[in-house]
């Protein structure tokens, strides 16, 4: 009995690690996921609702009543619309049970191979560059208008409560150096879900500040179908270059592709991922267009042809000017989880690259427990610590040099909406539904990416052509007003 004993206890046991497997793993053999409906929704959130909004309304007043709204329109549509296509392509070939694909690469490389993965990440590490370089200026410029609303309460509208932003970008990037050490994105959802509660904070003060602004007594501004008058506001070359810009910072504020498939990566298996990431992308971009609309057309109509670059920062608001703080505070904090929201597709990359290049380097490899008071013990990796520091200060440095915000934001937008939010998924869907060529699906799919293309290179002109303005009065690392 002795030995039969023992076999059935053998038997017991390794059925119980197997279950243990099962449980604590998913199909790939990666640690189990468990992303939600919520957890995609917030970082979605994130990722959508960031300092593009600020701008809208600047955007809706060069391109008027008519455009502004209907661009407006017409990018979320296009962004819900190519995210569903991209969401069905995270597993291969089929949607539901197919390989999985953990990043965007990865994804391109499954469905079209070749040079166009190349390109893909070409595109898509340059975006996220862009985007962290965007969010370290934006986040300095809410910190820098936290000091110059109180300047402007305590000396008066008039006073010139010139204060520089680099102090403040160091503290930003100080910041991220801490928080760039959270090991991927699974770890992000508490900072997502805390950042998402914040954008729709300061998106629902600037709308409450519009709102009491165009509704005040005796309030009178211009505006029109238009928007700016040629002539009057601008110039007719002006015009034109605005425009452009203002459709590259509309593209810029539903820039969230990039990191789509690294969202979807987080969810659990059951229900199908592709189904949970179409409805978190509805989700998301339904009421992120909505706030945009609000900020957008109420922001235009409370200032006029004369709206601000930046409608919480470049000061149409002066009072309450402890409203005004707030608001600036919830942005830094949203933009240090959008940052993170960004940059992990990134590290994840190069850090995956350098491990199957250098598999022996303990350097590179090697993790150390390290008690960390309060939170337990943390596993640092030295390689982990020092490339990703040295990015952090690399992105401060460069928005140093570089601190425009609308152009920066349009260029950005313009660089990265046609390859990655239009013409990849597009491809890739035709690819995996095996569409024939000349078709009627094909015929207008076509027509909608080369259209887009369009619109991006118009946009990034206008972008290009508005930092070359800037460039010529500007004096680097002095201070900005």
């Amino acid at each position: 009995m002795a030995p039969e004993f023992q076999k059935n206890t053998m038997y017991v046991s390794t059925e119980l690690e197997r279950g243990d497997v099962q449980k604590n793993f998913d199909d790939d053999g990666r640690e189990k996921r468990t992303g939600t409906l919520l957890t995609a929704s917030a970082h979605i959130i994130t990722a959508v609702i960031g300092s593009g909004v600020l701008s809208l309304a600047w955007a809706i007043a060069q391109l008027g009543w008519v455009a502004g709204p209907a661009v407006l329109f017409a990018f979320s549509f296009i962004t819900y619309f190519t995210s569903t296509l991209l969401a069905d392509c995270y597993r291969s070939p089929g949607p539901i049970s197919g390989k999985r694909n953990y990043t965007y690469m990865d994804v391109v490389r499954s469905h079209l191979g070749g040079v166009k993965v190349t390109l893909c990440g070409l595109a898509q590490y340059a975006n996220l560059v862009g985007v962290t370089i965007g969010y370290t200026i934006t986040a300095s410029i809410s910190m820098v208008a936290v000091k110059r609303s109180n300047c402007f309460h305590k000396h008066g509208h008039e006073a010139s409560c010139s204060i520089s932003s680099y102090p403040y970008m160091i503290i930003f990037a100080v910041i991220q150096v801490v928080l760039s050490q959270i090991p991927n994105f699974h770890k992000l959802s508490w900072l997502s879900i805390l950042a998402a509660v914040m954008s729709f904070t300061y998106a629902s003060i600037g709308l409450g500040l519009s709102i009491a602004k165009a509704a005040g007594v005796g309030h009178h501004v211009k505006t029109s179908l238009t928007g700016t008058t040629v002539g009057v506001d601008v110039s007719g070359s002006e015009k034109i270059w605005k425009s452009f810009q203002a459709i590259g910072d509309i593209a810029f504020a539903y820039a969230y592709s990039t990191v789509l498939i690294e969202i979807q990566d987080t969810l659990r298996s059951q229900p199908p991922e592709s189904k949970v990431m179409k409805r978190a992308s509805l989700a998301g971009v339904s009421t992120t267009t909505l706030f945009y609309i609000l900020c957008g057309t109420i922001g235009y109509a409370a200032f006029g042809n004369d709206a601000p670059g930046n409608f919480l920062t470049g000061f149409g608001f002066y009072e309450p000017f402890w409203l005004i703080d707030f608001a600036n505070v919830c942005i830094a904090v949203h933009l240090v989880g959008a940052y993170q929201v960004f940059c992990q597709p990134l590290y994840g990359f190069v850090e995956a690259r350098c491990n199957e290049r250098w598999s022996d380097s303990k350097f590179i490899t090697s993790e150390y427990a390290v008690q960390v008071p309060c939170c337990g013990v943390y596993n640092v990796n030295l390689f982990r610590l020092v490339w990703r520091t040295a990015y952090v200060v690399v992105t401060a440095v460069i928005a140093m040099i570089f601190p425009f915000f609308n152009d920066f934001l349009g260029l950005i937008g313009a660089a990265s909406f046609y390859p990655l939010t239009v013409y990849f998924p597009i491809e890739m869907h035709i690819a995996q539904r095996k569409i024939p060529k000349y078709s009627f699906t094909w015929v207008w799919l076509k027509i909608l990416s080369w259209t887009c293309l369009v619109v991006s290179l118009v946009a990034a002109a206008g972008s290009i052509q508005g930092l070359v303005t800037s460039l010529k009065h500007y004096k680097p690392f002095s201070t900005q007003q």
